[in-house]
């Protein structure tokens, strides 16, 4: 059920939910839209779905298309996102083209005439050459961490982002040398979604119950796609050195998105490597399992992620607001999340990740004590609401362009 925005106040309070009004007021009948890749999986698809329902209630009309493409346009861009994280898989002449295809004939199938369009992320980029036909501002929205690029991809879509009036990026190690100004806007969670809200004991013992999950032993958990850059395959790794000398169980938790076709192949894999050892749960979640997510993140003594590579990270930020401790690798935007010490630990390897879960349940004081701070860390900077406010000064930054302080009256 969607929340109104209403009903935030009693999480940030009454003065940022009244900040967030009078900005508002002055993009009241501006129109947006949001393109991506997926409607289903993936956390743009999640920040979207919650979203686009609060921009309309604030009266800027807003809305969200999904562009269309065959497997191999995702296997393209698949490769492409690979890419971007440093894997040498070079575009060919044809993939190129293959690429652009796509892009010309979505843009055939679309309007572009709202004040505002939002792009996220390389698969809908080229959608920019639509610019010129339209009196409209385009913002490019990148979730992935393009830090330390192929440069030959990177300099094929460079051609495109810099046609963009601005770009968007999570974390300030992600911005790249452009001609057009550079925003940093981190992603954020929804506290009051499924996947975020107080959820009672009786829920938590049905779910264990479902997965055959033991709630008196500890558990630690990783969420995410069944992906080789969230490092499923270490993820066992880990357990099983922290299992040799503390009880523990694993769940591996998450689902495949429709833009993503590498996440089919890697499912196997994982069972494979789970096989044989019952206190290892691979729980392959449905879409729309955000309930299920909760539960589990809230049932479980550790998070882990354990990626190799990293946008943002949503689930960290899931957990942190859940007040558990995370031991986390420190790539991409965890770092924003996690303080090392602080609100979870930060690790570089499978040793380092196992050796931080032992010491976390051998000194649960500690491991409290991160958890709170790390909910208190994301109640000011990773919800929706700040999200919301920051996309609003935005947008009415863009109307006055070469303007250094811009009265909000």
């Amino acid at each position: 059920m969607q929340a109104s925005i209403s009903d935030y106040q009693k999480i940030i309070g009454k003065e940022h939910l009244e900040t967030i009004y009078r900005i508002a007021e002055r993009l009241s009948g501006k129109r947006v839209k949001m393109i991506n890749s997926t409607s289903v999986g993936g956390g743009v698809a999640e920040i979207l779905y919650r979203f686009v329902p609060l921009m309309n209630e604030l009266g800027i009309q807003t809305f969200w298309e999904v562009i269309k493409g065959d497997g191999e346009f995702f296997n393209i861009t698949k490769s492409i996102h690979n890419s971007l994280h440093g894997k040498e898989e070079p575009l060919t002449q044809e993939m190129e083209k293959k690429f652009l295809e796509v892009n010309q004939n979505n843009a055939r199938s679309m309007s572009f005439d709202e004040d505002y369009v939002f792009i996220h992320d390389p698969q809908p980029i080229a959608l920019i050459e639509e610019k010129d036909k339209h009196r409209t501002r385009w913002i490019w929205r990148c979730h992935i961490d393009i830090s330390s690029p192929l440069e030959s991809v990177w300099n094929f879509l460079k051609n495109y982002v810099e046609m963009y009036d601005v770009s968007i990026f999570s974390a300030p190690n992600f911005a790249r040398m452009l001609k057009i100004p550079q925003y940093q806007i981190p992603p954020s969670i929804d506290p009051l979604s499924p996947k975020n809200r107080e959820v009672r004991p009786r829920e938590i013992e049905n779910t264990l119950k479902k997965y055959k999950i033991n709630p008196e032993r500890p558990i630690i958990t990783q969420v995410s796609r069944f992906d080789k850059l969230k490092d499923p395959l270490g993820v066992i790794h880990t357990y099983r050195l922290v299992k040799k000398t503390t009880d523990c169980q694993l769940i591996l938790a998450g689902g495949t998105a429709t833009d993503d076709p590498e996440s089919v192949e890697i499912l196997p894999q994982v069972l494979s490597q789970a096989e044989g050892d019952p206190d290892i749960h691979i729980i392959e979640l449905p879409p729309n399992s955000d309930l299920d997510v909760n539960i589990l993140q809230r049932a479980s003594t550790i998070i882990l992620q354990k990626s190799l590579k990293e946008g943002f990270a949503l689930t960290v930020t899931e957990a942190l607001w859940k007040k558990k401790p995370v031991v986390a690798s420190a790539v991409g935007g965890i770092p924003l999340q996690v303080i090392h010490n602080y609100t979870g630990l930060l690790v570089h390897s499978v040793e380092g990740a196992a050796y931080k879960i032992r010491y976390l349940l051998n000194n649960p004081d500690l491991a409290r004590r991160l958890g709170e701070n790390g909910y208190q860390h994301v109640r000011h900077n990773f919800l929706i609401t700040r999200h919301l406010r920051d996309y609003l000064l935005l947008l009415i930054a863009l109307d006055h362009p070469g303007e250094n302080i811009i009265n909000l009256g």
